[in-house]
């Protein structure tokens, strides 16, 4: 389903390769510090980066940066980051458009109506919202809704319920494990929120440092055996990498600082840190 090839300068790539090539009906849930490489590999996936030649990176056996009509057609379908756009030095501003959420939903063509219905009522979502008004939250629940329109077979999700409620989100958990076992789709789910994924995965992937430290069914991760939650688990895991971190940094000599001649200058840049906000 997933694969890689001929990638000689990750080694992580190749480890999870043999990991993902697995029947149908799989939710993996990916976890790890920040920076550990979560979002980049969904991306890698969503083909939203060129790693290597052209069949470096496949997605059901088609190339994921180079076969736009994999993503067109919904067969592989990437939720992740917010809805916005960088505006000079403002940086990220969100999207603002006096339009509905009736007019972007159903604005997309070829869907099943009854799918839609079925998004709409589960996400909560009122098609009067105009999307300028409304807060993070709401934008989340039309974002996703759009996404998952067209019925997937690959679902790559990095963070997407950070602006949900606990309502919402373990309805859309048991929405997504549906969609697994009666249409055999695949989803790698990248979140720091563990509550309710001990029951909803069956694979873990544990990254560190942009390698696959770890790679099993959850159900033969023994620490769970002898710990209260999946939490606590994935907590000590963690707790040591940050421990191996900083015991490299203290090792590492610190370079003295030099002053410059442009510390000084009158063209240097002075602007208050409110200016970027």
């Amino acid at each position: 389903m997933i694969l890689y090839s001929s990638i000689s300068t990750s080694s992580f790539l190749l480890d999870l390769a043999a990991f993902l090539l697995a029947p149908m009906d799989l939710r993996l849930w990916s976890c790890g510090i920040i920076c550990s490489g979560k979002t980049t590999l969904l991306k890698i996936l969503a083909g939203k980066h060129m790693v290597g030649g052209k069949n470096v990176v496949q997605v059901l056996s088609r190339s994921a940066f180079h076969d736009t009509q994999l993503i067109c057609s919904g067969d592989l379908s990437y939720l992740g980051g917010s809805w916005s756009k960088t505006v000079g030095s403002a940086g990220e501003v969100p999207l603002q458009g006096d339009f509905s959420a009736e007019h972007m939903i159903f604005g997309v063509e070829g869907i099943d109506p009854v799918r839609r219905e079925k998004l709409i009522d589960l996400l909560d979502i009122n098609l009067q919202w105009r999307m300028h008004k409304v807060s993070d939250g709401q934008k989340r629940r039309v974002q996703i809704c759009m996404g998952l329109l067209h019925p997937f077979k690959v679902l790559l999700l990095d963070e997407v319920t950070v602006d949900l409620d606990v309502v919402a989100r373990m309805d859309l958990l048991e929405f997504f494990k549906e969609e697994c076992d009666q249409r055999g789709a695949t989803i790698v789910y990248a979140t720091h929120i563990f509550d309710g994924l001990e029951t909803w995965a069956t694979h873990l992937a544990y990254i560190q440092n942009g390698e696959l430290n770890r790679s099993s069914k959850m159900a033969d991760i023994n620490e769970m055996k002898t710990s209260p939650n999946l939490l606590s688990v994935v907590e000590s895991w963690l707790r040591s990498e940050t421990k191996l971190v900083k015991k490299k940094k203290k090792k590492e000599p610190v370079a003295a600082w030099k002053p410059s001649p442009f510390d000084n200058s009158p063209f240097r840049s002075s602007r208050h840190m409110a200016y970027y906000r």
